[in-house]
Formats: C-alpha cells, structure tokens, sequence
C-alpha cells in the first residue's frame, strides 16, 4: 500500500533508537523526511548514519537530526532553527522511571508532566496551525498501555500520559479536524527497548525473581507470546501518519499483542 506521504516532512521525537527509531524508520521507508532528536548525539548520529544506509530508503528522502533535550525549551528552538514547518510530527518522550508513589515528591511528579505531557502539548501548539494552513497535518503520541490499563509501579507515567490523553480528546475534536489534521495516540504494550528492560529490572527487584524469570513469565501473559519490535510498531505509527487515516483522529491506538483484556 502506498501511504501517499512521500516528500512530507516528519519531526520524530526520541529517535535514537527503540519505538521512536522504529516510526522514523517506517517513514523514511515511505520516501517521508525526517528530522530525529535526541538528547545522545552520539547514538543519535549513528541511527541516522543507519537510516541513510536503509537500502529501503528512496533516494529523495532526507535524514536530519538534532541532538537536544525536546523536552526544555532550549531544546526545542534548536529543533525549529533548522526546520520550522512540519507535516507529521511523532512525540515521544523517554516514560518517567518505575517506583513507588510514596517515594515521588513534588519535583519527581513536575518533571513527569513536563516531559510526556505539557512537552507534547508544546510542539502541537507549534505545529498544528501550520499543518492546517497547508491541509495536512498528522501528530502521533506515543504513550503507554498503562493510559489504559494502570501499572503500579509506573505511577507518574500513568498521570503524566492520561493528562496528556484527556487534552488530545479535545483537541482533536477541534475545527483541526475539518482541516486535514488529525491526532491520535499510540499506546505501546510490551516492546522489546531498553525501556522495557528497566521495568523488568524493577519488577525482578521487587518481586526478588531472577530477571530472565520474569521476562519469561511477563511474555506468556500476552496472548502474542511475545514482546513486540520496533519495526512494527514503527508501521502502525506510518499507517496513522498516511492519507489514508485522515477520517481518524481523537483515538487511542493499543498495540500491545492482545494484552488488555476488555471491549473497549
């Protein structure tokens, strides 16, 4: 299927490698150009360096990126220096750290908020009446399945990410959507990142049971029987990002192989 971006331009968030690395990858794939950020240039540059080696990369699609902090403000002037105007824009900010609530304080919950909630809420701002002026727009957030189904230990992702959940409902709904923009959220079950990696290491930790143990047990929970991968998740991301799902918007997207168990 040909998803009809070809030319357009993608700001992707937290690219350097995982779920934002895998939608960047889907884009280009579909001759879309990107702009990547992250904070770690180094591992930033090298994921570029791979996207521009991507054999399934046409030859017209550029691949920019910009190492800085998207969740400062200083961060993202950088981004908008070297390009202002984009037509898809995938939000992604690394998930607060795994605990217990009774351990965050003030700071701890300020901090979650600011980066995966009121972060997205600020490149939306900057980008939405651009996309509007030329008929196109398409925002991707990338939260969590615990927006839907509630984890424990990811307190202030939970808080943080349904915050950001009940603001995109609205502005969705908004005369956006008569103009060609739509947003939408994708909410990732178990991935196979580093981000998993150290929810594991947490859950191994309070539970006292051997890390491979309870990777082992967590997989067998998912209908699936397994974890995802980047790369598909990255193609569900360019479906929503294509012209093909402009009659959706406002939703919630759950990719998590079958894990949440209700209708709705």
């Amino acid at each position: 299927m040909d998803l009809g971006i070809a030319g357009k331009w993608a700001l992707v968030c937290g690219a350097s490698k995982g779920l934002g690395l895998g939608c960047a990858q889907a884009l280009v794939r579909e001759g879309v150009n990107v702009l990547i950020v992250a904070r770690g240039a180094e591992v930033l540059q090298a994921a570029a360096a791979n996207l521009i080696a991507d054999s399934a990369r046409p030859a017209g699609a550029e691949v920019l990126f910009v190492a800085a902090d998207i969740t400062t403000e200083a961060g993202r002037t950088a981004v908008f220096a070297v390009r202002r105007d984009f037509d898809i824009v995938v939000t992604n900010a690394g998930g607060p750290p795994p605990g217990d609530f009774r351990d965050w304080d003030r700071d701890a919950w300020i901090k979650a908020v600011d980066a995966n909630m009121l972060t997205p809420i600020e490149l939306i701002k900057a980008t939405v009446d651009g996309m509007a002026a030329r008929g196109f727009g398409r925002v991707v957030n990338i939260t969590s399945s615990a927006v839907k189904a509630p984890i424990d230990i990811l307190g202030l992702s939970n808080g943080a990410r349904s915050g950001l959940t009940g603001f995109v409902a609205g502005a969705a709904r908004s005369k956006l959507a008569a103009q060609g923009v739509t947003l939408n959220n994708l909410l990732p079950g178990k991935f196979d990142t580093d981000r998993l990696a150290t929810t594991l290491g947490a859950a191994a930790t309070k539970s006292g049971k051997s890390l491979d143990d309870v990777r082992r047990a967590q997989q067998a929970q998912i209908p699936a029987g397994r974890f995802g991968n980047p790369e598909e998740f990255g193609a569900i991301c360019a479906f929503l990002c294509s012209v093909h799902a402009g009659y959706m918007t406002g939703q919630n997207v759950l990719a998590d192989g079958g894990a949440y168990p209700g209708t709705f």
